[in-house]
């Protein structure tokens, strides 16, 4: 046997590879570097860019959407809560006819005494408020002086349901009065939970009250209305003291801090201010009552 073939039976089998991985090395330190990718042309760039912005956009279009309905839900919460407060108080008051005493909540004093402004809303002079059982949104005006709320009316008709005393009428509004145009002459129906007598220089003249759920911004109650005709006045709802007990109260030198109210067939609540302008107060005192 010859002296190389001993030497390679003697070597391992590593050994042997290694000039064969040398010699592939080498192959490939000698193969030329991939060509680098053209730069981008200027339509390239600008499309990538308004690519970028889309996405960015739609990000920012989404974030708004889940801020504005963490808003709504928040308004309702807040308009529940209210409409919750208002039945309290008029079972409060229901009680209070039924006792011999009065009924004394002392912890309810206490807060009302160290805090009296807290959880009150703020109002204009002037207000939207909404009709929800109506459909319609309507100016008011918000008066201190008057104590009983007013909604204007016509076509006045008493009538019995289920042996209670109800009124069939529908909103008198002047040409120039903001409605939801299609409830302009449709008939509403509430039961009379009293009447008033007026005073006027012309005689006495007695009114029916219904109670309607009636919405203010935040604001959601039943309020009691007197119903007459102000289809004369500059505005078809007066709010009275009664209304904002507790509730409310009136910075004289604003007008409209709370938004429009939305129904079906109106206008949307951002074209408000256009019905605003037109607004007068003038002699709008001398046709309410007090």
């Amino acid at each position: 046997m010859s002296i190389v073939m001993r030497i390679r039976r003697a070597l391992p089998a590593t050994a042997l590879a290694i000039p064969a991985l040398l010699g592939g090395c080498a192959l490939l330190q000698g193969e030329p570097e991939p060509p680098p990718e053209p730069p981008l042309t200027q339509m390239q760039f600008e499309s990538r860019v308004i690519q970028l912005e889309q996405q960015l956009s739609e990000r920012c279009d989404i974030q708004q959407q889940l801020l504005t309905q963490h808003a709504n839900d928040t308004r309702r919460l807040t308009a529940d809560v209210r409409e919750v407060g208002s039945l309290l108080r008029d079972i409060r008051s229901d009680i209070d006819l039924l006792a011999d005493e009065p009924v004394i909540i002392p912890a309810q004093c206490e807060e009302d005494a160290d805090s009296p402004l807290d959880n009150k809303e703020v109002l204009g002079r002037s207000e939207w408020i909404g009709l929800p059982d109506v459909g319609t949104y309507l100016k008011a005006r918000v008066d201190s002086g008057a104590n009983t709320s007013s909604l204007s009316a016509t076509d006045i008709t008493r009538f019995e349901r289920d042996g209670d005393t109800w009124v069939r009428f529908k909103l008198a509004l002047s040409e120039d009065d903001v409605v939801v145009e299609r409830v302009r002459d449709e008939w509403i129906e509430a039961p009379v939970v009293r009447r008033v007598r007026i005073l006027q220089a012309a005689g006495e003249e007695s009114r029916p009250v219904v109670r309607m759920m009636m919405t203010l911004g935040p604001i959601r109650e039943q309020v009691e209305f007197t119903l007459n005709d102000r289809s004369h006045l500059n505005y078809p709802v007066l709010l009275g003291r009664r209304f904002m007990m507790d509730i409310a109260m009136i910075d004289v030198a604003e007008t409209y801090l709370h938004p429009r109210p939305e129904f079906p067939g109106g206008r949307p609540s951002d074209e408000a201010s256009e019905d605003e302008v037109m607004d007068d107060d003038e002699n709008e005192a001398n046709g309410d009552e007090s």
